[in-house]
């Protein structure tokens, strides 16, 4: 890693497992290469999951996926499946697994600390039999990412309990960040936009464009 700010870097595992220990017998023994019914249960209750990808450049991106709970589709214990809606069109995610086949992915469940971790192998498909099955108000998404478990496990809570994420929603706290629009406009500088009308098409499009 080139950057001058972090100094001591650590450059073998074996000085990393020095430094940490080794794993308890749980933490090894809680992860498994298919998904259980608690894992399952877990998935058909989330409406929110995080994708995580690489690309054959070794650039990594990490892309939020949200819908009713469910937001993954269970086909069985080692795949699922999550329909691709509609989005600003980059695919960074759908481009590193063409080129690599790998992702990992964790699902949230509001309210709940625990998480579900899941690696394994995933791919782009247009299975039309698939995506008409994950329909939504007569919507097809137009792809969907498959994914084969190859390993999972449930996540204990203490970084959500450190965070307070969902203490900090119940209670109503607002970001200090300027809106949306205003940032956009800053980074972009596009002529004949303003953050009024940049305001109304992000407004337009969180309402008509969902799915």
């Amino acid at each position: 890693m080139r950057s001058t700010w972090f100094r001591q870097q650590l450059t073998s595992t074996d000085e990393l497992a020095g430094l940490i220990g080794v794993p308890s017998e749980l933490s090894v023994k809680k992860q498994r290469c298919e998904l259980d019914q608690h894992m399952q249960d877990f998935i058909a209750q989330s409406p929110f999951v995080l994708l995580g990808t690489v690309g054959r450049d070794a650039r990594c991106d990490v892309s939020p996926r949200g819908d009713a709970p469910g937001v993954a589709r269970v086909l069985d214990s080692r795949n699922l499946a999550i329909p691709d809606w509609s989005g600003n069109r980059r695919v960074d995610s759908l481009r590193n697994i063409i080129e690599t086949g790998r992702a990992g992915l964790l699902f949230l469940i509001p309210g709940l600390g625990e998480t579900l971790r899941v690696n394994g192998r995933a791919c782009v498909t247009r299975d039309t039999e698939l995506l008409s099955a994950m329909s939504v108000q007569g919507k097809q998404p137009k792809l969907a990412i498959g994914f084969e478990i190859e390993e999972c496990f449930l996540q204990c809570a203490k970084a959500l309990i450190r965070s307070r994420l969902w203490e900090s929603a119940a209670e109503g706290h607002m970001s200090s960040l300027p809106c949306f629009a205003e940032i956009l406009l800053e980074q972009t500088k596009i002529d004949g936009q303003t953050v009024e009308s940049l305001s109304q098409a992000i407004a337009e499009s969180y309402k008509n464009r969902l799915y």
